[in-house]
């Protein structure tokens, strides 16, 4: 049947006129398009059209139910559902972007419904996460480099719903610095406390994954590290943050005090001294806690050998220092973190911080640049 360009148009006014409007209009020209590719595979490899399968579009705020053309060998697939195939896998990459972004599953939901014209419940938003939670886990196992020169480490607390009660669980980030000067995120941890036994289990399954040579840890003044560390990476250096430690001897000073302690304590750990070693620089400590303790006797706690691990720097370049005698970076990678989480309040299980934490880790873009300080340094050699 033949129709005039005139009877064309007046089906075509009925149609988006009608009940289901413009929408209608899409669907048949939709199917038309199907129908027209099944005919084509049927002449041209001499196969039978077998009816129709459902399948469900949205687009534009608006759910189209689709009749796809079937045949009767199974192999016609229109390329137009591979296209729908490509908006679905969109669809799921906004919900993953948006949740990661600090928003709720049930904020998620309201968006997309907004732009797909189709409502997803919390349960379902999860469900959509699946892909993203597979590949943060698959990141989480991958296989790193044989060396780091540098490694930062620190533990961030998180408000964790766990067997119906909630309660303040530790997250550990491992940060390193690659041979060709750039920082990737090695891996994120849960337990629900820092220690640093747990620190050793987490130095296993770095080698396990492939590291081999760490040739200076950066850390705060967890107790107990220095032995973590030997028993898993004996040849690396113990660099701990001179910001703790400043922070605590601060703490124990009278106001009245304070500046002149804080002025003394900047100049023995100014990273920009020539003439310096560590064991100068820990000898300078320790008198300036010989001085201070007869005011202070708290700081005697200070003259004890561990603490010469905090003037480790002082053995590298001085163009360096400032970036190996703190954990600032990885406390900015804990603010990240932070922005992301803190929208939320506690969060349902240890398996949604990792999936923030992870997606926030490697999309921190800052990351894949060299950092160009340590182009000279010894460590990069």
């Amino acid at each position: 049947m033949e129709f005039t360009q005139e009877q064309i148009t007046e089906i075509i006014s009925e149609i988006t006129n009608g009940a289901s409007g413009l929408q209608g209009l899409v669907k048949q020209g939709l199917e038309s398009l199907m129908l027209s590719e099944r005919s084509l595979h049927n002449e041209a490899l001499s196969d039978v059209s077998n009816g129709f399968r459902g399948r469900r579009l949205c687009h534009g705020g608006k759910i189209f139910e689709l009749r796809v053309p079937r045949s009767r060998n199974s192999n016609f697939y229109p390329m137009l559902l591979g296209v729908l195939k490509d908006q679905e896998e969109e669809a799921q990459k906004l919900v993953s972007i948006l949740y990661c972004s600090g928003l709720t599953t049930e904020q998620v939901g309201k968006i997309y419904e907004q732009f797909y014209g189709k409502h997803y419940s919390k349960s379902q938003v999860s469900r959509l996460l699946n892909t993203a939670r597979e590949d943060v886990n698959a990141w989480l196992v991958r296989r790193l480099d044989f060396r780091y020169p540098i490694l930062y480490i620190d533990a961030t607390y998180v408000l964790t719903r766990r067997d119906e009660s909630v309660s303040n669980e530790a997250y550990y980030t491992v940060l390193g610095v690659k041979e060709d000067r750039t920082r990737e995120v090695l891996t994120v941890v849960n337990f629900p406390t820092e220690s640093a036994t747990n620190w050793k289990d987490v130095f296993e399954d770095l080698k396990e994954r492939g590291v081999s040579v760490v040739d200076l840890l950066v850390c705060d003044g967890l107790s107990g590290i220095e032995n973590a560390l030997a028993d898993t990476f004996p040849k690396a250096d113990l660099q701990l943050c001179t910001v703790h430690l400043k922070r605590n001897i601060a703490g124990k000073v009278k106001p009245r005090d304070k500046k002149q302690v804080m002025e003394e304590l900047k100049q023995i750990c100014a990273p920009d001294q020539w003439d310096i070693n560590p064991e100068k620089a820990f000898e300078n400590f320790k008198d300036f806690i010989l001085r201070w303790q007869k005011s202070y006797p708290p700081l005697k706690r200070y003259q004890h050998e561990r603490y010469r691990f905090y003037f480790t720097y002082f053995k590298y370049e001085r163009e360096i220092r400032g970036m190996i005698y703190t954990t600032n970076w990885i406390e900015r990678l804990n603010r990240d973190y932070k922005r992301v989480i803190n929208m939320r309040g506690a969060m349902p299980n240890p398996q949604a911080v990792i999936l923030l934490m992870g997606t926030v880790a490697q999309n921190a873009d800052i990351y894949k640049y060299p950092i160009y300080n340590f182009l000279e340094s010894k460590l990069f050699y």
